[in-house]
């Protein structure tokens, strides 16, 4: 379970520090990132909104943290713990547009790269909350 919620901490902190790089500047990755249909984003998040959203990741990190390594966790915790692994498995589930395993939207390369990483991470992330939060 150690390497487990090391991993879980790790690919938190790298998706966080992604959206800081972004904010600050930062191209690659991007493109793959956002979805798009014939050619135009179908999402053109703020620089405010990027960096909320990366700054909510390192929260996520460190309740993923409490959650294994501290010895007195309070419910607080503890439910926010289910609550961010209900976050993740409705975005892995999708918005049966342009995300997620039912997204209607599929040929363009961030599709590909929804289906192939960023969906499998959301389940993987939502189960690892789970499992944290059970203490397993």
């Amino acid at each position: 379970m150690y390497f487990f919620t090391i991993t879980t901490i790790i690919l938190l902190l790298i998706m966080a520090f992604f959206h800081i790089y972004w904010v600050i500047g930062g191209k690659f990755g991007l493109d793959k990132a956002l979805p798009t249909k014939d050619g135009l984003l179908l999402l053109n998040p703020s620089k405010s909104m990027t960096f909320f959203v990366g700054v909510i990741l390192f929260g996520f990190a460190g309740v993923a943290y409490l959650l294994y390594f501290s010895m007195d966790n309070s419910d607080f915790i503890f439910y926010l713990g289910w609550i961010i692994s209900v976050l993740f498995f409705v975005r892995a589930i999708g918005d049966f547009n342009m995300v997620g395993f039912f997204k209607k939207i599929k040929d363009t390369q961030f599709a590909e790269y929804d289906t192939k990483y960023f969906t499998p991470l959301c389940l993987f992330l939502s189960v690892a909350f789970v499992l944290l939060s059970v203490k397993l």
